[in-house]
């Protein structure tokens, strides 16, 4: 992807910069275009990473329990989905 402007995300609240995601998101998909499908496609992967990073950071900050309690699903699910 290239590179953005370096905006100052550090001072969104998780709320506000999870809104903004959703807004670009909403945004791309409804381009129509082949070029904004395939961006997707890469935001989708990207995403898909940072969401195992995220879980085993609070894990390893918390437990497995709270990445369970968080994302709806049992302590087992949540391991075996996020750990690798």
């Amino acid at each position: 992807m290239p590179d953005v402007p370096d905006l100052p995300l550090q001072n969104l609240s998780a709320t506000e910069l999870a809104a903004l995601i959703c807004r670009a998101a909403d945004e791309l998909s409804t381009r129509g275009s082949s070029e904004s499908f395939a961006e997707m496609l890469k935001v989708v992967s990207h995403v898909g990473e940072r969401v195992g990073i995220a879980a085993r950071g609070l894990a390893s900050a918390n437990s497995w329990s709270q990445v369970a309690q968080v994302s709806g699903t049992s302590k087992q699910a949540a391991w075996e989905r996020w750990r690798m």
